[in-house]
């Protein structure tokens, strides 16, 4: 470590595993869950996998459990990639992986985990390589309807292992097998003592205040902060970068609080990206399917929405919506906050508004108004689980037949994401017919001048946008507009009942 790096804390990173207290005092900051499983715990917990090292195949995915007072048994349990969690971010927490399937088991009288069972039955398991993934992320699902006492559709099996991939047996049989966990007798984890366990870990923990953090913020400007990690962390595996002693954001619990007024959403800058969509989406439904479309569970449960913000990537799919529906950005300097909005956060590529010691508190999203109407598709060449060659955003506002207010977001179109100024202007005040769509289809090439790469062509791009405003003026003309179902090839994951006891 650089001598410009401070020294670490004195206190041991602590976590159970295995129903052991787990003590670490000497390893990197950025050491993953997943290396320290298979080469440092003991015994070594090889059943964890590596695959792609970078939070795409779920081949490491385990659970983390976490102290919550509002999640069933006071215990919020979440399936992680272990490759991109390092371990500082652990602290506090349980981690449980697939070697903790059949003690498990043998607590309820059973020979294997109901999980284990369904694959078995149901042939959901080939080279094996993926398997334990797939049943950790299972485990998961099971917990969540075992403790709400409901049974998830295929359609909701299918989302929730989004983030596992399998390359030979295919998907047919693991969600059969996610249907007929269900039917062995019940072996759900012992909530009460893990929440014991996470207890001891809470009574004599130091927390780490918002005012504590934005001192130790304005004491090292040039830190990296780190919150989930789910993109620093490649830097890391992939880029082996050396990002010194970070500053854990994560650990701040005002900053992990999201809070619902008459106006706006308060999602603080390290609540959960699965946390803040599905907040966001609970007020304005039509931002389901891109919530689950965001990424895959995993990288939601970890990562976070001020995260994707402060990234500053041109295609992020949070930016977009956000700005569309007029979010603003608080950043805070020690003890003083300043409020702009986020569209003006953006300079240019991967540069922000940002004073050194300057960090992301919050962001504050306005209720739509009455009669706003709020689109947002993701244009990429996967369905699920895939990086956006475009993503849209859309507030629109009718008075009548005329476009009384209007909000245009686009990510993958520039250096950063950002409003189409001329089109938004070919729209407002006009009437809301097929020859000012048009009007406005020409006026994104104006507005924009992508580039073309790997994802999409700047041709490809401009004319996709193009479509996705004609498929906005579709769904919302005042004569005759059409259902989402009939501006679809894909079956609209709207229609779909989301099921409300689910937490993330």
């Amino acid at each position: 470590m650089s001598a410009s790096h401070p020294p670490r804390p004195t206190r041991p990173i602590r976590f159970f595993h295995r129903g052991a207290l787990q003590q670490i005092d000497s390893a990197a900051p950025t050491r993953t869950l997943l290396d320290w499983l298979r080469e440092d715990a003991r015994p070594r917990c090889t059943g964890t996998k590596e695959g792609c090292n970078e939070g795409d195949c779920g081949a490491c995915t385990v659970l983390v459990a976490e102290r919550d007072d509002a999640a069933p048994g006071g215990v919020a349990i979440r399936n992680v990639n272990a490759c991109l969690r390092f371990l500082p971010t652990l602290d506090g927490c349980a981690v449980l992986t697939v070697e903790d399937l059949k003690p498990i088991a043998v607590a309820h009288g059973q020979p294997a985990h109901p999980v284990q069972q369904a694959l078995v039955a149901c042939h959901g398991s080939q080279c094996g390589f993926c398997t334990p993934g797939f049943a950790m992320t299972m485990t998961g699902i099971y917990e969540e309807h075992c403790a709400a006492g409901t049974r998830p559709t295929r359609q909701q099996l299918a989302d929730d292992l989004a983030g596992n991939l399998c390359r030979c047996t295919g998907y047919r049989p693991i969600v059969d097998a996610g249907e007929q966990m269900f039917d062995a007798p019940a072996a759900p984890i012992d909530r009460a003592a893990l929440r014991q366990q996470l207890d001891t870990l809470a009574a004599d923990a130091t927390p780490l205040t918002l005012d504590d953090f934005a001192a130790q913020r304005l004491a090292r400007p040039d830190t990296r902060i780190v919150a989930g990690a789910t993109d620093v962390a490649l830097w890391v595996n992939k880029q082996f970068r050396d990002i010194g002693e970070p500053l854990w954001i994560g650990r701040v619990a005002e900053l992990r609080r999201i809070e619902v007024t008459a106006d706006a959403l308060h999602i603080g800058a390290a609540a959960s990206l699965e946390d803040a969509w599905r907040t966001l989406a609970d007020v304005v439904p039509t931002l389901r399917e891109v919530w689950q479309r965001f990424a895959s569970p995993p990288i939601r449960h970890a990562g976070t929405m001020g995260g994707n913000i402060a990234n500053g990537s041109p295609i992020g799919d949070s930016a977009p919506v956000l700005i569309a529906l007029g979010a603003d950005i608080v950043l805070r300097r020690g003890a003083v906050e300043r409020t702009m909005p986020l569209q003006a956060f953006y300079l240019d590529y991967m540069r922000n508004a940002l004073q050194p010691g300057e960090f992301v508190a919050r962001l504050v999203v306005p209720k739509p108004t009455d009669g706003t109407q709020v689109r947002a598709w993701k244009i990429s060449k996967r369905y699920d689980s895939d990086i956006s060659a475009v993503c849209a955003a859309f507030a629109l506002r009718l008075d009548g037949d005329r476009v009384a207010e209007v909000r245009l977001a686009f990510g993958g179109m520039a250096a950063i994401v950002q409003r189409a100024a001329q089109t938004e202007a070919a729209l407002l005040g006009q009437p809301w017919t097929e020859a000012t769509l048009v009007a406005a289809q020409a006026a994104l090439a104006q507005d924009f001048h992508p580039l073309s790469d790997l994802r999409a062509s700047a041709a490809y791009r401009l004319k996709v946008s193009a479509n996705l405003l004609r498929r906005l003026w579709l769904e919302t003309r005042p004569d005759d507009p059409l259902p989402p179902e009939d501006t679809t090839v894909w079956t609209p994951r709207l229609t779909v009942p989301i099921h409300p006891e689910t937490r993330a």
